[in-house]
């Protein structure tokens, strides 16, 4: 299912040469049956895939067994998966901004299904490894990639602090929508300062708390309906932390607030989405009276 022979070479290109001895077992071992109940049913449908045998009706049936569908869009096969964010819009508010990925090697940490790993490769990245725990998201980007076959982009079944390190090899590390989960987000800093070469670029996106004093808060049970969500920084604190983990160079990249164009329930993630996360009265606020999420999109230098 995932090229391992391959994996072994792209590790290698960046400079990480002792890398698969320890990740190559453990990524077998999430990739087998006993580490998730579904996981036979979604290999079964990864290697049934071939648009060249199966009617259009067919492949859209099979990859919807695979929702739901968070990150997106793509175009498969003749078939357009209308995820649930519009990450493409993301990815035109930033793509322009930060340094360019021809010939870098990247880390794309919480990397969600590989949308934006396959964006980064396109933008002439040499090499991009994601890292994502949720298994159904590893085998949505092994689906994709039946069709995209590219051998230097690969998600694995990871988390970022299961990676060797110090490694400091990677030019380009992107955590997009991660910080906000993280117990400990300045651990999260440091750790992602380790994976990255010397004066390497972070691009950190994150939900931020409105106004211009350094504060941070976390939500007493749910933010947006998320349990999740532990600390939540103004800019001005997050740029504190950034400071403090060893990052120099701190832009702002982007500023915007989420809205049910960019997130939404569709046909592909059916279940409640940004819409039920607002009240409904004062869409500005979520339905516990937190700000409505509004994101940031920083780079940041590694010293």
């Amino acid at each position: 299912m995932m090229d391992f022979d391959k994996l072994s070479a792209c590790l290698q290109t960046a400079g990480l040469a002792e890398w698969p001895d320890t990740l190559i077992p453990l990524v077998r071992d999430r990739l087998s049956p006993g580490a998730h109940g579904d996981f036979a049913r979604w290999q079964h449908i990864v290697d049934a895939l071939d648009a060249s045998a199966t009617s259009p009706a067919e492949l859209k049936e099979q990859l919807l067994a695979l929702s739901p569908w968070r990150k997106g869009p793509f175009d498969v096969g003749g078939i357009h998966i209308d995820s649930e964010w519009r990450s493409d819009l993301k990815w035109q508010r930033l793509a322009g901004a930060i340094a360019p990925l021809s010939g870098r090697n990247v880390l794309d940490v919480g990397c969600g299904n590989g949308y934006y790993a396959l964006q980064m490769r396109k933008a002439g990245a040499n090499s991009v490894i994601g890292v994502d725990p949720t298994l159904l998201y590893v085998m949505q980007f092994l689906a994709i990639n039946k069709f995209e076959n590219d051998g230097s982009v690969f998600v694995l079944p990871l988390r970022l602090d299961e990676l060797p390190m110090p490694a400091r090899k990677f030019d380009t590390a992107f955590s997009m929508g991660v910080l906000y989960h993280q117990r400990a987000p300045i651990d999260h800093l440091r750790q992602l300062r380790q994976v990255l070469r010397p004066d390497g670029q972070l691009v950190l996106e994150t939900i931020y708390l409105p106004g211009d004093e350094p504060r941070a808060c976390t939500p007493e049970d749910r933010y947006a309906r998320m349990r999740n969500v532990w600390l939540l920084p103004s800019i001005a604190e997050l740029t504190t932390w950034l400071r403090r983990s060893g990052y120099r160079d701190i832009e702002i990249i982007d500023r915007s607030v989420t809205t049910t164009v960019e997130q939404r329930a569709t046909e592909w993630m059916t279940f409640e989405s940004l819409a039920e996360a607002l009240d409904p009265d004062d869409p500005s606020q979520t339905i516990e009276g937190w700000p409505a999420p509004h994101r940031v999109v920083l780079s940041a230098r590694s010293l």
